[in-house]
């Protein structure tokens, strides 16, 4: 069976069974779209996500709804996206929010923020806790609908020049890092920059930049940091999990009928999974890959994470007295999180730590 028929899967059965779905999309209007991604080709897991979902949009609507995906800097700039948006100069993108926390900080929780929730902890906050409609309404003033498209688990915390031994390590440092987790670490002494992904390679190389963050070993293997700097450290603590985010034009959005809506939702979800999925089975090949190519990997000292889980309490308090958006949204992520680490730790933490120390 091919997985991209997605609809057998998502409670739609029964009307493709009776024969109605195609007089319901024989009925619409032929629409096609243009995606922007904020990621380059190479990165095929990430903008593969927008690829699965044009893919379920178009075999759904009998090729009467298409939408074409354009890497980074082909239609607009990687960060360039929302002001194309709000200009409805694209109808869609794909994007990880947190790129632009610089507009606001309360971007970053469509996405990820430092000691934030992991993969299947923020997709019950979108779809059965308050974050969908906390952030729609967030973003309607942006003339913004989203909806999550896909998460990368847990991701590592980066190649240096050097080796960390301690935070003091960090002072003076030169990183990219997305989303503003560069922002605590400016408090452990870190200038960060925020560099495109296609673009990160060259900086470390060239010394702009003396280390840099991206995801994981999958994607970090395309990007070939480690043939710059070596020593490979987990855990992004500023990642316990990156959702990636479907951006619709409201306006695009809201001229679709019913059926192409529900179709749109639908497509995302199921490239919300797909994409997950991905990144757990491929990472572990390309992990031991990385190691093979002269990759050192190492854990980030305890006190380097103490430091930075302080500094990042102390952002949030900041944050809480200057932005309403983040102080609304944060009082309720923070109490999803509180009631979902109780469990987790319960259940899914302790089998998992049981289960890492085994060898099957």
């Amino acid at each position: 069976m091919e997985r991209r028929k997605f609809l057998k899967r998502a409670g739609l059965a029964g009307v493709l069974a009776s024969g109605t779905a195609p007089a319901i999309v024989n009925a619409q209007q032929n629409i096609r779209w243009r995606l922007a991604s904020s990621f380059p080709k190479s990165l095929d897991t990430l903008i593969g996500a927008a690829e699965t979902f044009a893919k379920n949009v178009t075999e759904s609507t009998g090729g009467k709804f298409t939408v074409s995906v354009h890497a980074a800097g082909e239609l607009v700039p990687a960060f360039g996206i929302v002001d194309a948006l709000q200009q409805g100069t694209i109808e869609c993108a794909n994007t990880a929010p947190y790129y632009f926390f610089g507009k606001d900080e309360a971007f970053a929780f469509d996405c990820a923020i430092p000691f934030g929730m992991n993969s299947r902890q923020l997709t019950a906050w979108m779809y059965e806790g308050n974050g969908g409609k906390l952030l729609r309404e967030f973003y309607a003033p942006y003339n913004i609908i989203s909806l999550p498209m896909g998460n990368t688990g847990a991701q590592m915390g980066g190649w240096y020049r050097k080796e960390i031994a301690s935070v003091a390590d960090f002072k003076g440092m030169k990183m990219r890092i997305g989303g503003f987790g560069g922002r605590v670490l400016a408090k452990l002494g870190v200038i960060s920059q925020n560099i495109p992904a296609g673009e990160t390679y060259s900086a470390l190389e060239k010394g702009t930049i003396d280390a840099a963050e991206f995801v994981g070993p999958y994607d970090d293997l395309k990007l070939g940091m480690y043939r710059v700097a070596p020593y490979y450290y987990y855990p992004a603590w500023w990642e316990g999990s990156a959702q990636t985010t479907l951006y619709i034009n409201s306006k695009a959005f809201n001229a679709l009928s019913n059926e192409y809506k529900a179709i749109v939702r639908l497509a995302a979800s199921d490239s919300h999974v797909v994409t997950q999925a991905r990144y757990d089975a491929r990472n572990p090949a390309a992990l031991k890959q990385l190691i093979s190519e002269g990759a050192k990997l190492k854990r980030l000292p305890k006190d380097v994470m103490d430091a930075a889980f302080k500094a990042s309490r102390e952002v949030y308090a900041e944050l809480n007295d200057t932005n309403p958006n983040w102080k609304k949204i944060y009082a309720d992520y923070s109490r999803f999180q509180t009631a979902a680490n109780q469990w987790q730790g319960i259940a899914e933490g302790s089998y998992d730590h049981y289960m890492a120390s085994r060898t099957l």
